[in-house]
């Protein structure tokens, strides 16, 4: 599932949290490690550029923060990002540089990457979004199956699945994707680089990198 790895989905020079993709193979691998990352990399973060601002909460001095916004640790927002009104960050989460958390979004046990756009009544759960991937109004991540068993990560394209082990796993999304509103990206989603959804799509499985998903079966490559 060679579209699927990380060195293909993601700019770790776009991330904070570039070391803990250390010696992995899939994103997916970091989703039981985020808490204890955040709580190792926190106490190293520059004073002048980070604040402490909680039992394992480092908050950018630059970042821009309502007050209406409940933040839980462990978490780490970065540069000029904005948490907006309502926006619950209920922990392990790592928000890049210039990202928007937005009215009502929740997230849990992620990493956004650096200029990642979450802005409207989104959820986003165990995952990882790549640098400048955007979720339309009201587009979600569902993290958990409805039968409560491990997620697989299935490639139909190829013909290839993964037993990845996990509960709770929502979607990676790889760098430049755009999610259409009120889309659900169904647990072991992996949308590749590049890729567009259309609204109101629900989406499971590996999207090719450089695809539209218009329908599960109308999965088109894009053409310049």
């Amino acid at each position: 599932m060679e579209a699927a790895k990380i060195v293909n989905m993601y700019d770790l020079e776009q991330t904070i949290a570039k070391e803990l993709f250390d010696g992995k193979t899939y994103p997916w691998e970091v989703l039981p490690e985020i808490g204890a990352f955040i709580k190792k990399l926190g106490p190293s973060l520059d004073p002048e550029i980070y604040e402490k601002k909680g039992e394992d909460i480092w908050i950018a001095k630059s970042a821009k923060i309502y007050d209406a916004a409940n933040i839980c640790g462990s978490c780490i927002i970065g540069e000029n990002t904005e948490i907006r009104p309502g926006a619950f960050i209920r922990g392990n989460a790592i928000v890049g540089n210039d990202c928007v958390v937005g009215n009502s979004t929740e997230l849990k046990n992620v990493v956004l990457f650096n200029h990642v756009q979450v802005p409207h009544y989104n959820y986003v759960g165990d995952s990882i979004l790549g640098y400048f991937s955007h979720m339309g109004a009201g587009s979600i991540t569902s993290n958990v199956k409805s039968d409560k068993t491990l997620v697989v990560v299935k490639d139909k394209v190829n013909g290839e699945e993964i037993e990845t082990g996990l509960k709770k796993f929502g979607a990676m999304l790889g760098n430049h994707v755009e999610v259409g509103c009120n889309s659900v990206l169904n647990p072991g989603t992996v949308i590749c680089p590049d890729c567009n959804v259309y609204p109101v799509s629900c989406v499971r499985g590996v999207i090719p990198p450089h695809h539209i998903f218009k329908d599960k079966d109308h999965v088109v490559e894009k053409h310049e």
